[in-house]
C-alpha cells in the first residue's frame, strides 16, 4: 500500500526533550550531559544507523540547546556545497551526513575536526555506515572513528505503537486498532512524522469536536 508522505506544516524544532528514544537511549543520554556538561568534552562523537533513526534530529537538538546556551556552532552537511572556514567562535562543529560528503567537503572537515581538536572544541558527526566502512580520506575516517561510537536503531514497529500509545493516552487521545494501523501503513513510519501527524489530528479533532476516527483523518488531509 502506498504511504503517504506527512506535510502539514507541524516540522517543530527538533530537541534533545522530543526525542524518542527506544533503543538509542545511551546515544541519547550521553549527547544530554555533553550538552549540558560546563566543561564540555572536545572527545568526538560520532552517530550511525540507516534513515529515520534519529541522526539528523540529533545534531539540530544538540545545535539547539548550545544556541540557547548562548553558544556558536559549524554546521555542515552534504547540502553544504561550500563549507565555510573554521570559526574560533564555535564551541562545537556539527556533521551530518558525513558518508556523503565531496572532496570538498571532506577537506573542509578534516580542517574543521582539526581546529576543533587543537583548540577543544567539540566535535559531533553522523553518517549512515561505521567509521571503519566510511569511503572517505583515511585521516578524516579515523578521526571520526576514535572517540565515542554509537550504532542508532530504527523502532520497530511494536516500539513505535507502543510510543504513539503513550503519547496519545498523554494527550488525553484514544486511539483505535484501526486507526493506529491505518497510520502506520498509510503515513511515512519515520516516528517524528507520525507524532507530528498525533499532533495535527488531536488539534483538528478538538477543532471539530470529533474523535479521532479513519474518516477524520481523511476529512483532515481533504481540508489541508
Amino acid at each position: 500500500m502506498k504511504q503517504i508522505a506527512l506535510d502539514i506544516g507541524l516540522g517543530g524544532t527538533p530537541t534533545l526533550a522530543n526525542f524518542l528514544a527506544g533503543p538509542n537511549e545511551a546515544a541519547l543520554r550521553h549527547l544530554q550531559l555533553w550538552v549540558g556538561s560546563p566543561t564540555r568534552s572536545p572527545v568526538p562523537t560520532y552517530l550511525w544507523g540507516p534513515p529515520a533513526s534519529g541522526k539528523t534530529h540529533l545534531l539540530k537538538a544538540v545545535r539547539e540547546a548550545l544556541r540557547e546556551q548562548g553558544a556558536a556552532c559549524g554546521w555542515m552537511d552534504a547540502g553544504t556545497a561550500q563549507p565555510p572556514e573554521f570559526d574560533e567562535d564555535w564551541a562545537v562543529v556539527l556533521m551530518d551526513e558525513v558518508h556523503l560528503y565531496t572532496a570538498v567537503q571532506q577537506h573542509a572537515a578534516f580542517n574543521w575536526f582539526v581546529n576543533a581538536q587543537t583548540l577543544q572544541r567539540g566535535v559531533l558527526a553522523a553518517g549512515a555506515i561505521a567509521p571503519a566502512g566510511l569511503e572517505l580520506r583515511e585521516d578524516l575516517r579515523t578521526r571520526l572513528g576514535w572517540g565515542h561510537v554509537f550504532q542508532l536503531q530504527v523502532l520497530t514497529e511494536p516500539e513505535r505503537r507502543a510510543v504513539l500509545r503513550q503519547a496519545a493516552d498523554a494527550r488525553g487521545v484514544f486511539l483505535s486498532d484501526e486507526v493506529m494501523d491505518f497510520m502506520l501503513t498509510r503515513f511515512s513510519r519515520d516516528l517524528g512524522s507520525l507524532m507530528q501527524l498525533l499532533e495535527h489530528l488531536d488539534g483538528y479533532a478538538l477543532q471539530t469536536q470529533r474523535a479521532i476516527t479513519i474518516p477524520l483523518i481523511k476529512s483532515m488531509l481533504e481540508s489541508e
